[in-house]
């Protein structure tokens, strides 16, 4: 708590400029709070004369953290189609179990959706919560939120795992706030810490860093995967338990009606399941230089991806685009051509089997985790190799 002693303020407001929310004011020589003020404390370190206190201690845990077990996945579906993200979760939710020697459960929301089980179970899969009922055939917040959160404060899971998409980013932001715990978004790596809480890596600041965070005070820990960063796993022959669970719809879940549902016009690219992508960035000079990347995509049966400045400069559409702003891709081989190698463009790729860099700067960072690097002009070089290709098949 931020406490506020007005007859020491000598009005320099060194405090408003150390706070980045906005978060408190200073009139004439009288400091008061805003509806912005995080209780950050950064006012409390500027302050040289101590107008401004922090009071009251910080808290300890706040649950039992041996009531709380197991990894949870929520089994996002669409039409009875389960997304790929989940299937990827369960994957890495199988790793993380295995290392807490805990279960594995899939909770799955949906109308006529009970035979989408024994997909979960061969994708990594323990248990499946199945919520079947019509008024869950497609996605609505209030529902979902009210089921999903009264089935985490009943069987207290350990960890929750969710898909960073459109319906993701909508649940897990109001289930962190129902239950308040920490919720990590858009994580690129998630492991078991020597402690055993999940340290859940992401891109911070703009994609300048890498943060690896934890939850160390509240239960359950939640995090947030976008599709395609992580690795779905298949278990043949594996089988686990149904749990039914039978729900009844509340008044509050028709405030909001799905009137109709118009399909998305399907982008010609396909850079999530493409096994070869020829990236290109500022390096390439101009947009007219793509072409050569299209050429040696199309000789290597792949897909011509972007970097964001490439993207940003108007050389390639936005759907072209790698990174963190754009697709999360794992090809087997991924051909860099002029980029730098900035981290949000490697959030996006860097999972790629086989990294190749061509870039004529050797210091520039995507050589760092590139397999192979090539120095030189991507002009030059890509020629080359296009007639190369040419010659050998």
């Amino acid at each position: 708590m931020i406490q506020l002693v007005p007859e020491k303020c000598i009005g320099c407001k060194l405090c408003v400029k150390a706070c980045l929310f906005g978060g408190i004011a200073v009139d004439g020589k009288v400091p008061r709070l805003t509806d912005s003020c995080t209780g950050c404390g950064a006012c409390v370190d500027v302050c040289r004369v101590e107008a401004i206190i922090a009071s009251g201690e910080k808290t300890g845990p706040v649950c039992d953290f041996a009531a709380y077990k197991g990894i949870w996945v929520f089994a996002e579906q669409h039409a009875g189609k389960l997304h790929s993200v989940t299937l990827e979760l369960l994957g890495k939710a199988r790793e993380l179990a295995d290392a807490r020697s805990a279960e594995v459960t899939a909770v799955l929301l949906g109308s006529g959706i009970a035979a989408l089980d024994g997909e979960l179970f061969r994708h990594g899969a323990d248990r499946v919560l199945l919520t079947d009922a019509p008024f869950l055939a497609n996605y609505r917040t209030a529902p979902y939120e009210r089921i999903v959160a009264r089935l985490i404060c009943e069987h207290k899971p350990e960890v929750i795992l969710i898909g960073a998409t459109t319906t993701g980013r909508d649940l897990a932001p109001r289930l962190a706030n129902r239950l308040r715990t920490g919720l990590t978004a858009d994580c690129t790596g998630l492991e078991i810490g020597p402690e055993g809480g999940l340290l859940q890596t992401r891109p911070a600041f703009g994609g300048n860093i890498m943060a690896t965070i934890a939850t160390p005070n509240h239960r359950p820990q939640m995090a947030t995967v976008r599709p395609g960063v992580m690795q779905a796993r298949l278990f043949e022959n594996k089988k686990g338990e149904t749990v039914r669970i039978a729900v009844s719809e509340e008044p509050g879940d028709g405030l909001v009606q799905i009137l109709k549902t118009l399909a998305r016009e399907k982008s010609s690219v396909s850079l999530e399941k493409a096994e070869v992508i020829v990236s290109g960035g500022r390096g390439m000079g101009e947009p007219k230089n793509f072409k050569l990347l299209e050429n040696l995509a199309g000789l290597l049966s792949g897909e011509v991806g972007a970097s964001r400045a490439a993207v940003d400069l108007g050389w390639m559409p936005h759907d072209h685009q790698v990174g963190q702003t754009g697709k999360t891709v794992k090809p087997r081989i991924y051909i860099a051509c002029g980029i730098s190698g900035a981290v949000q463009h490697l959030a996006g790729m860097q999972s790629s089997d086989i990294i190749i860099a061509i870039n004529r700067d050797p210091a520039a960072p995507i050589f760092q985790a590139a397999t192979f690097g090539m120095v030189g002009d991507a002009l030059k070089i890509i020629p080359e190799l296009i007639s190369q290709l040419n010659a050998n098949t």
